[in-house]
Protein backbone atom coordinates (compact mmCIF):
# COMPACT_ATOMS: atom_id res chain seq x y z
CA UNK A 1 0.00 0.00 0.00
CA UNK A 2 1.00 3.52 -1.07
CA UNK A 3 0.45 6.15 2.39
CA UNK A 4 -0.28 9.02 0.04
CA UNK A 5 -3.17 6.64 -1.71
CA UNK A 6 -4.60 5.93 1.96
CA UNK A 7 -4.31 9.70 2.60
CA UNK A 8 -6.32 11.09 -0.72
CA UNK A 9 -8.74 8.08 -0.31
CA UNK A 10 -10.16 9.55 3.72
CA UNK A 11 -9.06 13.26 2.32
CA UNK A 12 -11.88 12.55 -0.34
CA UNK A 13 -14.40 11.48 2.18
CA UNK A 14 -14.18 7.60 1.34
CA UNK A 15 -14.23 4.74 4.10
CA UNK A 16 -10.63 2.62 5.25
CA UNK A 17 -11.57 -0.78 5.56
CA UNK A 18 -9.95 -2.60 8.53
CA UNK A 19 -6.69 -3.83 6.39
CA UNK A 20 -5.95 -0.34 5.16
CA UNK A 21 -6.56 1.00 8.87
CA UNK A 22 -3.96 -1.89 10.57
CA UNK A 23 -1.66 -1.13 7.33
CA UNK A 24 -1.22 2.16 8.52
CA UNK A 25 -1.32 2.17 12.10
CA UNK A 26 1.67 -0.66 12.05
CA UNK A 27 3.34 1.32 9.60
CA UNK A 28 3.51 3.94 12.02
CA UNK A 29 4.87 2.19 14.76
CA UNK A 30 7.54 0.86 12.67
CA UNK A 31 8.52 4.35 11.79
CA UNK A 32 7.58 3.57 7.59
CA UNK A 33 5.13 5.63 8.04
CA UNK A 34 6.64 9.63 8.12
CA UNK A 35 5.18 12.27 10.94
CA UNK A 36 3.75 14.47 8.10
CA UNK A 37 2.05 11.15 6.89
CA UNK A 38 0.49 10.69 9.98
CA UNK A 39 -0.62 14.38 10.44
CA UNK A 40 -2.42 14.53 7.14
CA UNK A 41 -3.69 11.27 8.27
CA UNK A 42 -4.88 12.72 11.27
CA UNK A 43 -5.95 15.72 9.77
CA UNK A 44 -8.12 14.39 7.36
CA UNK A 45 -10.02 12.08 10.11
CA UNK A 46 -10.67 15.71 11.62
CA UNK A 47 -12.39 16.61 8.90
CA UNK A 48 -14.26 13.88 7.29
CA UNK A 49 -14.84 11.46 10.66
CA UNK A 50 -14.90 7.51 11.17
CA UNK A 51 -17.25 5.58 10.34
CA UNK A 52 -18.70 2.64 13.42
CA UNK A 53 -16.29 0.12 11.39
CA UNK A 54 -13.40 2.32 10.84
CA UNK A 55 -13.61 3.43 14.72
CA UNK A 56 -13.82 0.43 15.75
CA UNK A 57 -11.09 -1.14 13.86
CA UNK A 58 -8.41 1.82 14.03
CA UNK A 59 -9.15 0.79 18.25
CA UNK A 60 -8.76 -2.61 17.83
CA UNK A 61 -5.41 -1.95 15.68
CA UNK A 62 -4.44 0.52 18.39
CA UNK A 63 -4.40 -1.93 20.70
CA UNK A 64 -3.16 -4.78 19.03
CA UNK A 65 -0.16 -2.50 18.17
CA UNK A 66 0.64 -3.54 22.00
CA UNK A 67 0.58 -5.97 24.86
CA UNK A 68 -2.86 -6.36 25.84
CA UNK A 69 -3.14 -7.33 30.09
CA UNK A 70 -4.74 -10.46 31.56
CA UNK A 71 -4.40 -9.94 35.22
CA UNK A 72 -4.83 -13.02 37.53
CA UNK A 73 -7.06 -12.04 39.91
CA UNK A 74 -10.08 -14.57 40.30
CA UNK A 75 -12.80 -12.51 41.61
CA UNK A 76 -11.83 -9.15 41.46
CA UNK A 77 -13.27 -6.62 39.21
CA UNK A 78 -11.15 -4.45 37.41
CA UNK A 79 -11.95 -1.08 36.59
CA UNK A 80 -10.84 2.51 36.03
CA UNK A 81 -11.63 5.49 35.64
CA UNK A 82 -11.11 8.20 32.76
CA UNK A 83 -11.52 12.02 32.26
CA UNK A 84 -11.74 14.05 28.99
CA UNK A 85 -9.70 16.82 30.62
CA UNK A 86 -10.11 19.71 32.96
CA UNK A 87 -8.22 22.20 34.62
CA UNK A 88 -7.19 21.30 38.37
CA UNK A 89 -8.51 17.89 37.54
CA UNK A 90 -6.88 15.61 40.10
CA UNK A 91 -9.46 13.24 40.54
CA UNK A 92 -7.66 10.09 39.54
CA UNK A 93 -5.26 10.41 42.79
CA UNK A 94 -8.39 10.73 45.00
CA UNK A 95 -10.26 8.03 43.78
CA UNK A 96 -8.10 5.12 42.27
CA UNK A 97 -6.80 5.16 45.61
CA UNK A 98 -10.29 4.63 47.49
CA UNK A 99 -11.75 2.21 45.25
CA UNK A 100 -8.09 -0.22 45.24
CA UNK A 101 -8.78 0.20 49.35
CA UNK A 102 -12.52 -1.43 48.55
CA UNK A 103 -10.59 -4.06 46.87
CA UNK A 104 -11.10 -3.04 43.22
CA UNK A 105 -8.46 -3.58 40.56
CA UNK A 106 -7.00 -0.80 39.56
CA UNK A 107 -4.03 -0.68 36.69
CA UNK A 108 -4.33 3.20 35.15
CA UNK A 109 -2.65 3.49 31.41
CA UNK A 110 -2.71 7.72 31.64
CA UNK A 111 -1.28 10.21 29.47
CA UNK A 112 0.29 13.44 29.70
CA UNK A 113 -1.06 17.13 29.01
CA UNK A 114 -3.23 17.67 25.84
CA UNK A 115 -3.32 21.06 24.66
CA UNK A 116 -4.28 24.08 27.89
CA UNK A 117 -5.56 20.51 29.82
CA UNK A 118 -3.10 19.08 32.89
CA UNK A 119 -2.09 15.68 32.28
CA UNK A 120 -2.14 12.65 34.97
CA UNK A 121 1.66 11.27 34.01
CA UNK A 122 2.85 14.79 33.92
CA UNK A 123 1.94 15.57 37.94
CA UNK A 124 3.11 12.16 38.66
CA UNK A 125 6.45 12.72 37.60
CA UNK A 126 6.43 15.63 39.88
CA UNK A 127 7.04 13.67 42.85
CA UNK A 128 10.52 13.14 43.19
CA UNK A 129 11.89 9.82 41.95
CA UNK A 130 7.91 8.34 40.94
CA UNK A 131 8.32 6.63 37.68
CA UNK A 132 5.94 6.58 35.37
CA UNK A 133 7.59 4.21 32.44
CA UNK A 134 7.29 0.27 33.95
CA UNK A 135 7.17 -2.48 31.78
CA UNK A 136 4.45 -5.07 30.98
CA UNK A 137 6.25 -8.00 33.33
CA UNK A 138 6.65 -4.93 36.31
CA UNK A 139 3.64 -3.20 35.83
CA UNK A 140 1.85 -6.87 36.46
CA UNK A 141 3.66 -7.63 39.22
CA UNK A 142 2.79 -4.30 41.20
CA UNK A 143 -0.93 -4.98 40.27
CA UNK A 144 -0.52 -8.70 42.05
CA UNK A 145 1.04 -7.06 44.98
CA UNK A 146 -0.65 -3.80 45.90
CA UNK A 147 -3.89 -4.24 43.36
CA UNK A 148 -2.92 -0.29 41.88
CA UNK A 149 -1.05 1.09 39.73
CA UNK A 150 -0.21 4.05 37.82
CA UNK A 151 1.63 4.05 34.53
CA UNK A 152 2.48 5.85 31.16
CA UNK A 153 2.36 4.27 27.93
CA UNK A 154 5.35 2.82 26.33
CA UNK A 155 6.87 0.97 23.51
CA UNK A 156 4.59 -1.94 25.14
CA UNK A 157 1.31 -0.62 25.64
CA UNK A 158 -0.33 0.71 22.77
CA UNK A 159 2.22 2.56 21.43
CA UNK A 160 0.53 3.57 18.45
CA UNK A 161 -1.89 5.30 20.17
CA UNK A 162 1.19 6.88 21.93
CA UNK A 163 2.84 8.10 19.06
CA UNK A 164 -0.71 9.28 17.64
CA UNK A 165 -1.37 11.24 20.78
CA UNK A 166 1.69 13.59 20.79
CA UNK A 167 0.77 14.30 16.89
CA UNK A 168 -2.28 15.24 17.66
CA UNK A 169 -1.70 17.68 20.38
CA UNK A 170 1.07 19.71 17.97
CA UNK A 171 -1.25 19.49 14.91
CA UNK A 172 -4.66 21.15 16.36
CA UNK A 173 -6.46 17.31 15.70
CA UNK A 174 -7.21 17.13 19.82
CA UNK A 175 -10.93 17.47 18.90
CA UNK A 176 -11.73 14.93 16.98
CA UNK A 177 -14.53 12.59 18.02
CA UNK A 178 -12.79 9.14 16.64
CA UNK A 179 -9.45 9.92 17.63
CA UNK A 180 -10.40 10.68 21.39
CA UNK A 181 -12.65 8.07 21.51
CA UNK A 182 -9.97 5.55 19.95
CA UNK A 183 -6.86 7.01 22.15
CA UNK A 184 -9.37 6.67 25.21
CA UNK A 185 -10.66 3.62 24.69
CA UNK A 186 -7.38 1.80 23.18
CA UNK A 187 -5.56 2.56 26.64
CA UNK A 188 -8.72 0.77 28.53
CA UNK A 189 -8.93 -2.24 26.28
CA UNK A 190 -5.25 -2.89 26.90
CA UNK A 191 -5.98 -2.62 30.69
CA UNK A 192 -8.02 -6.00 30.47
CA UNK A 193 -10.79 -4.22 32.01
CA UNK A 194 -14.36 -5.43 33.50
CA UNK A 195 -15.41 -1.93 33.88
CA UNK A 196 -15.23 1.66 33.38
CA UNK A 197 -16.13 4.85 34.80
CA UNK A 198 -16.13 8.35 31.54
CA UNK A 199 -15.91 11.59 33.47
CA UNK A 200 -16.89 13.71 30.54
CA UNK A 201 -16.50 17.38 31.16
CA UNK A 202 -18.58 19.96 29.41
CA UNK A 203 -17.92 23.97 29.59
CA UNK A 204 -15.80 26.58 28.89
CA UNK A 205 -12.69 24.82 29.87
CA UNK A 206 -12.92 21.73 28.19
CA UNK A 207 -12.97 20.30 24.86
CA UNK A 208 -16.57 19.81 24.51
CA UNK A 209 -18.44 22.94 25.21
CA UNK A 210 -21.55 21.73 25.41
CA UNK A 211 -23.50 18.87 26.73
CA UNK A 212 -24.85 18.45 23.29
CA UNK A 213 -21.27 17.70 22.06
CA UNK A 214 -20.48 15.99 25.24
CA UNK A 215 -23.67 13.09 24.96
CA UNK A 216 -22.66 12.65 21.30
CA UNK A 217 -18.83 11.83 22.79
CA UNK A 218 -20.43 9.75 25.49
CA UNK A 219 -22.97 7.21 22.59
CA UNK A 220 -19.31 6.64 21.03
CA UNK A 221 -17.81 5.85 23.56
CA UNK A 222 -20.31 3.66 24.88
CA UNK A 223 -20.36 2.69 21.81
CA UNK A 224 -17.04 1.44 21.45
CA UNK A 225 -17.42 -0.17 25.05
CA UNK A 226 -19.98 -2.34 24.46
CA UNK A 227 -18.27 -3.60 21.28
CA UNK A 228 -15.09 -4.93 23.29
CA UNK A 229 -17.64 -6.20 26.32
CA UNK A 230 -16.61 -3.04 28.99
CA UNK A 231 -19.51 -2.13 31.12
CA UNK A 232 -19.07 1.84 30.75
CA UNK A 233 -20.64 4.35 32.31
CA UNK A 234 -21.09 8.18 31.82
CA UNK A 235 -20.71 11.20 34.35
CA UNK A 236 -21.31 15.11 32.94
CA UNK A 237 -19.35 17.33 35.10
CA UNK A 238 -18.88 21.22 34.83
CA UNK A 239 -15.36 22.35 33.81
CA UNK A 240 -16.65 26.37 33.59
CA UNK A 241 -14.48 26.98 36.39
CA UNK A 242 -11.06 24.52 37.91
CA UNK A 243 -11.55 21.47 39.98
CA UNK A 244 -10.36 22.17 43.38
CA UNK A 245 -8.10 25.09 44.85
CA UNK A 246 -4.80 24.68 42.92
CA UNK A 247 -3.84 23.54 39.10
CA UNK A 248 -0.64 23.06 38.06
CA UNK A 249 1.57 20.07 38.88
CA UNK A 250 2.86 19.38 42.05
CA UNK A 251 0.55 21.50 43.73
CA UNK A 252 -2.51 19.10 42.48
CA UNK A 253 -0.69 15.98 44.12
CA UNK A 254 -0.28 17.83 47.31
CA UNK A 255 -4.45 18.73 47.50
CA UNK A 256 -5.04 15.48 46.57
CA UNK A 257 -3.10 14.25 49.64
CA UNK A 258 -5.08 17.10 51.40
CA UNK A 259 -8.16 15.45 50.17
CA UNK A 260 -7.33 11.75 51.62
CA UNK A 261 -6.66 13.36 54.87
CA UNK A 262 -10.08 14.62 55.05
CA UNK A 263 -9.63 18.00 54.44
CA UNK A 264 -9.95 19.17 50.79
CA UNK A 265 -12.75 20.94 48.92
CA UNK A 266 -16.04 19.86 48.32
CA UNK A 267 -16.09 19.80 44.54
CA UNK A 268 -12.86 17.23 44.30
CA UNK A 269 -14.78 14.88 47.14
CA UNK A 270 -18.06 14.96 45.55
CA UNK A 271 -17.04 14.27 41.95
CA UNK A 272 -14.73 11.56 43.33
CA UNK A 273 -17.93 10.16 45.24
CA UNK A 274 -20.22 10.49 42.04
CA UNK A 275 -17.68 8.41 39.75
CA UNK A 276 -16.40 5.92 42.72
CA UNK A 277 -20.08 4.83 43.61
CA UNK A 278 -20.87 3.88 39.86
CA UNK A 279 -17.94 1.34 40.18
CA UNK A 280 -18.79 -0.22 43.26
CA UNK A 281 -22.45 -0.95 41.67
CA UNK A 282 -20.69 -2.22 38.63
CA UNK A 283 -18.92 -4.73 40.85
CA UNK A 284 -21.64 -5.47 43.35
CA UNK A 285 -19.92 -4.10 46.11
CA UNK A 286 -22.80 -1.96 46.86
CA UNK A 287 -26.38 -2.16 46.23
CA UNK A 288 -27.32 1.76 46.15
CA UNK A 289 -25.62 4.92 45.92
CA UNK A 290 -25.60 6.05 49.33
CA UNK A 291 -23.69 2.55 50.30
CA UNK A 292 -21.01 2.64 48.18
CA UNK A 293 -20.61 6.67 49.10
CA UNK A 294 -20.41 5.49 52.72
CA UNK A 295 -17.90 3.14 51.94
CA UNK A 296 -15.21 5.41 50.20
CA UNK A 297 -15.87 7.54 52.96
CA UNK A 298 -14.52 5.71 55.06
CA UNK A 299 -11.58 4.95 53.42
CA UNK A 300 -10.34 8.69 54.24
CA UNK A 301 -11.70 8.40 57.06
CA UNK A 302 -9.78 5.44 58.86
CA UNK A 303 -7.13 6.16 56.41
CA UNK A 304 -6.76 3.14 54.27
CA UNK A 305 -7.03 5.46 50.63
CA UNK A 306 -4.20 7.20 51.85
CA UNK A 307 -2.34 4.96 53.03
CA UNK A 308 -3.33 3.13 49.23
CA UNK A 309 -1.76 6.14 47.81
CA UNK A 310 1.33 5.71 49.72
CA UNK A 311 2.30 2.25 48.70
CA UNK A 312 1.63 3.64 45.17
CA UNK A 313 3.89 6.30 45.34
CA UNK A 314 6.52 3.56 47.08
CA UNK A 315 5.82 0.74 44.80
CA UNK A 316 6.86 3.53 41.73
CA UNK A 317 9.65 4.53 43.25
CA UNK A 318 8.61 7.48 44.63
CA UNK A 319 9.61 9.80 48.18
CA UNK A 320 6.09 10.31 49.85
CA UNK A 321 8.07 12.10 52.59
CA UNK A 322 10.38 14.48 49.99
CA UNK A 323 6.83 15.81 48.39
CA UNK A 324 5.14 16.52 51.52
CA UNK A 325 8.36 18.88 52.46
CA UNK A 326 8.41 20.28 48.36
CA UNK A 327 4.96 21.85 48.76
CA UNK A 328 6.39 24.83 51.18
CA UNK A 329 8.78 25.41 49.45
CA UNK A 330 7.57 28.93 46.58
CA UNK A 331 10.56 30.76 45.00
CA UNK A 332 7.97 33.45 43.82
CA UNK A 333 4.85 34.26 44.14
CA UNK A 334 2.33 37.03 42.08
CA UNK A 335 -0.99 37.64 42.54
CA UNK A 336 -3.96 38.72 41.01
CA UNK A 337 -6.81 41.02 42.56
CA UNK A 338 -10.12 42.50 41.93
CA UNK A 339 -10.98 45.65 41.24
CA UNK A 340 -14.09 46.02 42.84
CA UNK A 341 -16.92 43.88 45.75
CA UNK A 342 -18.90 41.42 44.79
CA UNK A 343 -19.48 38.11 43.72
CA UNK A 344 -17.44 36.03 41.34
CA UNK A 345 -19.93 35.17 38.36
CA UNK A 346 -18.03 33.47 35.41
CA UNK A 347 -14.34 32.05 34.91
CA UNK A 348 -12.45 31.48 31.62
CA UNK A 349 -11.46 28.09 32.33
CA UNK A 350 -9.54 27.66 29.07
CA UNK A 351 -7.62 30.98 29.12
CA UNK A 352 -6.48 29.73 33.07
CA UNK A 353 -5.46 26.67 31.17
CA UNK A 354 -3.37 28.60 28.60
CA UNK A 355 -1.81 30.67 31.04
CA UNK A 356 -0.53 27.73 33.02
CA UNK A 357 1.02 26.52 29.57
CA UNK A 358 2.64 29.39 29.71
CA UNK A 359 3.88 29.12 33.61
CA UNK A 360 5.65 25.48 32.67
CA UNK A 361 2.51 22.91 33.72
CA UNK A 362 2.29 22.51 29.65
CA UNK A 363 3.82 22.28 26.71
CA UNK A 364 3.69 23.99 23.45
CA UNK A 365 6.22 21.95 21.71
CA UNK A 366 6.98 18.20 22.36
CA UNK A 367 10.69 18.97 24.46
CA UNK A 368 9.30 21.79 26.36
CA UNK A 369 10.54 21.29 29.95
CA UNK A 370 7.82 21.53 32.69
CA UNK A 371 8.05 23.07 35.94
CA UNK A 372 6.65 21.17 38.98
CA UNK A 373 7.02 23.79 41.13
CA UNK A 374 4.67 25.99 38.99
CA UNK A 375 0.60 26.36 40.18
CA UNK A 376 -1.94 28.81 40.58
CA UNK A 377 -4.32 28.72 43.69
CA UNK A 378 -7.58 30.16 43.35
CA UNK A 379 -8.74 31.88 46.31
CA UNK A 380 -12.17 32.41 45.23
CA UNK A 381 -14.13 30.76 42.95
CA UNK A 382 -17.75 31.14 41.59
CA UNK A 383 -20.83 32.47 43.75
CA UNK A 384 -18.15 33.13 46.17
CA UNK A 385 -17.94 37.37 47.49
CA UNK A 386 -14.93 39.27 46.62
CA UNK A 387 -13.82 42.50 47.98
CA UNK A 388 -11.55 45.10 45.93
CA UNK A 389 -8.26 44.40 46.51
CA UNK A 390 -8.21 40.94 47.36
CA UNK A 391 -6.75 38.04 45.68
CA UNK A 392 -8.65 35.99 43.54
CA UNK A 393 -5.33 34.18 41.88
CA UNK A 394 -2.09 32.98 43.51
CA UNK A 395 0.84 32.20 40.92
CA UNK A 396 3.76 30.54 41.73
CA UNK A 397 6.29 29.05 40.23
CA UNK A 398 10.52 29.06 39.78
CA UNK A 399 10.60 31.46 36.55
CA UNK A 400 9.47 34.83 37.50
CA UNK A 401 9.55 35.99 33.64
CA UNK A 402 6.99 32.91 32.70
CA UNK A 403 4.87 34.23 35.89
CA UNK A 404 4.70 37.49 34.67
CA UNK A 405 3.50 36.61 31.28
CA UNK A 406 0.97 34.22 32.64
CA UNK A 407 -0.48 36.76 35.01
CA UNK A 408 -0.90 39.41 31.64
CA UNK A 409 -2.83 36.29 30.36
CA UNK A 410 -5.02 36.08 33.78
CA UNK A 411 -6.22 39.84 33.79
CA UNK A 412 -9.03 39.41 32.66
CA UNK A 413 -10.37 35.88 33.27
CA UNK A 414 -13.07 36.29 35.83
CA UNK A 415 -15.95 38.42 35.97
CA UNK A 416 -17.35 40.06 39.05
CA UNK A 417 -21.00 41.23 39.51
CA UNK A 418 -22.65 43.11 41.74
CA UNK A 419 -25.57 41.02 42.29
CA UNK A 420 -25.69 37.38 43.98
CA UNK A 421 -24.37 34.53 42.17
CA UNK A 422 -25.31 30.72 42.71
CA UNK A 423 -22.65 28.46 42.71
CA UNK A 424 -21.81 26.43 39.56
CA UNK A 425 -24.01 22.67 39.78
CA UNK A 426 -20.38 20.06 39.65
CA UNK A 427 -22.43 17.28 38.88
CA UNK A 428 -24.68 18.06 34.65
CA UNK A 429 -26.08 14.46 34.63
Amino acid sequence: MIPAKLIEKKRDGFELNAKEIAWFVEGTVENKIDDCQLSALLMAIYFNGMSDLETFSLVESMVNSGKRFKFNSPGNYIADKHSTGGIGDKISFILAPILSSLGIIIPMIAGRGLAYTGGTIDKLESIPNFQTSINGKDFESQIQNIGYGIISQSSEICPADKKIYSIRDLTGTIPSMPLICSSIMSKKIAEGLDGLIMDIKVGNGAFMKTISEAKILAAELKKIGSAFKIKTDITFSNMSQPLGRYAGLRCEIIESINCLNGDGPNDLIELSLELGSKILLQSKKADNKNEAKKKMLETIKNGTALKKFEELIVAQGGNFEQLQMSGSRIKNELYICSDRDGYISSIDTEKIGWALVEMGCGRRRDKDLLDYTAGIKFNVKIGETVKKGEKVYTLFGENIKKLENAKLMLHKTFKVSSETILKSKLILC
